[in-house]
């Protein structure tokens, strides 16, 4: 798997994220929506250097511009409801992006620690040689994603498989790479330290559902 750590060299992204992390500024869940939504049109902009373009011909209104523009189309598929945020972060720069949502939560069935993640619903396009960029805020243990890209049947052969996440521990891109094809792209605002005995992230944030969009029952 190819990791790319975009926060590794300071700019703006780092600002927001240390903004989305304080517990003062996260009573405000409007901003913190928009942060969020900020680091999105980030990380999209960086990751669209990598995706594969092809030459085109522009009539201006005086002349034909040589330039160049994607070649294969774009897919943005996010995991409910925490990715909403992320997603229209991306949206903002691939806007003409065809879009896929997918729910998946973690089911605790004696209510310990212990848990499996449902996937109880998708409304997505076909991925069959498009650029798919799955987006989730959170890269805990790493079970989530792979459930959702084992339910989206991709037997359909993406052109490329990306996966956008805001924070992740270390034990969920090691999850990552055992269990995904090696040609994925995981694309890592942040790299923090470790889980805890909850399998939340630390320092992490606190759920990023939450904060979003207000507390569940």
């Amino acid at each position: 798997m190819h990791i790319h750590y975009i926060s590794e060299q300071n700019s703006i992204l780092n600002h927001f994220l240390a903004q989305i992390r304080d517990i003062h500024i996260q009573k405000d869940s409007m901003r913190f929506r928009k942060n969020i939504e900020r680091i999105g049109k980030i990380m999209a902009y960086e990751l669209s250097k990598t995706l594969e373009y092809k030459n085109i011909d522009v009539q201006t209104p005086l002349g034909i511009k040589h330039t160049t523009t994607i070649a294969e189309p774009v897919v943005l598929c996010s995991i409910l409801r925490a990715g909403l945020a992320l997603h229209q972060g991306f949206m903002n720069f691939f806007d003409d992006a065809e879009n896929g949502f997918v729910s998946a939560y973690r089911h605790h069935y004696d209510n310990d620690d212990k848990f499996d993640i449902l996937v109880e619903y998708q409304a997505a396009p076909s991925f069959e040689d498009k650029n798919l960029i799955l987006i989730d805020p959170m890269l805990a243990t790493g079970q989530s994603i792979v459930a959702v890209l084992n339910k989206l049947h991709l037997e359909q052969k993406p052109k490329e498989i990306h996966i956008a996440v805001v924070i992740a521990a270390p034990e969920g891109i090691d999850y990552l790479e055992k269990n995904l094809p090696k040609n994925c792209h995981l694309w890592v605002a942040a790299l923090d330290d470790r889980l805890n005995e909850k399998n939340y992230i630390l320092p992490g944030l606190g759920d990023a559902g939450d904060l979003a969009y207000g507390s569940k029952l």
